[in-house]
């Protein structure tokens, strides 16, 4: 009983991870009550997910999130023995980790009384910080727990990442909704496959970042530039920090403001954060950062933010990518070709461009054609990235990045290209052409 109130002391009592359904657990019949017949129904995906997580956990002995999540689901199926020594051996690796701290003090009160709801006790009714603490807490469980089932069917591939090119070994995608991290690498064929996936905390504020200072975690197709290690860095951050290119060109040409957007570390005195927590960063566990870090490649690695996932059929996948590789390869050809007005009408309205809009680039381009007797253009390593929709106004974007050789009969260049395609009632057309 001293460990029991001695949990409570801490605020930690009272966790249920699905609001609509009462967890609560009698102990001399669990298995029976009437609060666990819904995860009757659910019997199938939780024995998935109890296959994938043990599996998680015979690969990595240090995936705590894995044993926190089987855990819960040994809870949930009424195995309270077997859930309280998966928490005690969690605790004794990771003594840091207050959320399983508290399910730890949940599992321990529902043995001797029925627990239904957060902050019952008392002490908690009289402690408004450990109230808080109590629903920041379950939030991140709440997280934690169903972002992994939902992500448990097989077969889909992420929109977002269309085409990774040899250069791409491995790709970053965030959900903030599930506050889930994807860590892809790239297939033989270039399509995405899945590593792990992770727990993260995003900004504070709902939405996508508009200006600086408003706590919100940018959405959009960026790439991580350099590496600060902590030691460089205030605790606050962790074991380190990988910045992204907040804000890209699309951000800039959309007015937006702020900086400093990373994939960082949490600070010592705690294993990880709740959901919404940051000022606009993406935030890993450091003991999950320090296992990512190895895939991450500074001006390499694509990290994709969005609110919600868009996963798509193998084959629906396959589809879209053949269609904007054509666009790409039929963009190229007509450039190469030696009609300069069928090149530029791959160029969208809108299309801008460092010092041009299009009817500057027309110019520009046409003056440049009339001294032409030849050219050959090249395009490599094409990986194509579908920007995430809200934050493209609604439109359906690509970012597209390749090597481009160029040649004519009086100039010559190799460059790295990033350029963003929109899709019109005519087709993909060019919106942005840069370097990168």
């Amino acid at each position: 009983m001293r460990n029991v109130f001695y949990l409570m002391r801490l605020g930690l009592l009272s966790l249920w991870l699905v609001p609509t359904v009462t967890l609560a657990v009698h102990q001399e019949n669990s298995a029976s009550m009437d609060s666990l017949s819904r995860i009757g129904e659910q019997g199938t995906l939780y024995r998935q997910a109890e296959e994938r997580l043990r599996e998680r956990m015979q690969r990595n002995p240090q995936d705590h999130e894995a044993s926190l999540l089987l855990a819960l689901i040994e809870f949930k199926s009424g195995a309270i023995e077997e859930a309280l020594s998966e928490l005690a051996s969690l605790l004794k690796r990771e003594p840091k980790f207050h959320l399983a701290h508290l399910i730890q003090g949940d599992m321990l009160l529902a043995q001797t009384r029925v627990v239904s709801d957060i902050g019952q006790s008392a002490l908690l009714q009289s402690d408004k910080k450990s109230k808080d603490d109590l629903g920041l807490l379950r939030q991140e469980a709440e997280a934690r727990l169903a972002s992994y089932l939902e992500s448990l069917p097989q077969g889909r591939l992420p929109r977002a990442l269309l085409s990774l090119d040899d250069d791409i070994n491995h790709a970053v995608l965030v959900d903030k909704h599930s506050h889930r991290l994807y860590v892809y690498r790239r297939g033989s064929d270039g399509t995405p496959e899945l590593i792990r996936d992770y727990y993260v905390s995003t900004g504070k504020a709902n939405g996508n970042k508009q200006v600086t200072g408003d706590l919100r975690t940018p959405e959009g197709v960026y790439f991580i530039t350099s590496h600060i290690p902590g030691e460089k860095l205030p605790d606050l951050y962790g074991i380190g920090a990988y910045p992204m290119n907040y804000p890209n060109e699309w951000d800039l040409r959309q007015g937006k403001t702020g900086y400093g957007i990373w994939l960082h570390g949490t600070e010592s005195a705690y294993y990880s954060r709740p959901p919404l927590d940051s000022e606009g960063c993406v935030v890993l566990p450091n003991i999950d950062l320090g296992a990512v870090s190895d895939y991450l490649q500074p001006g390499t690695t694509p990290i994709v933010v969005t609110d919600r996932v868009e996963w798509l059929e193998r084959d629906a996948y396959l589809a879209l990518r053949a269609e904007v590789r054509g666009a790409v390869e039929k963009w190229r050809a007509d450039w190469q070709g030696s009609d300069v007005e069928r090149y530029l009408s791959h160029y969208d309205d809108k299309f801008w461009a460092k010092g041009h809009n299009k009817k500057s680039w027309q110019a520009r381009k046409r003056r440049v054609a009339a001294g032409k007797e030849w050219q050959k253009i090249e395009f490599n390593d094409i990986s194509l990235f579908a920007y995430p929709r809200a934050a493209g106004n609604g439109e359906e974007m690509m970012v597209v990045n390749l090597k481009q050789d160029y040649r004519s009969n009086n100039y010559s260049s190799a460059m790295d290209k990033r350029i963003y395609l929109v899709k019109a009632d005519s087709g993909w057309r060019v919106l942005y052409e840069g370097g990168r």
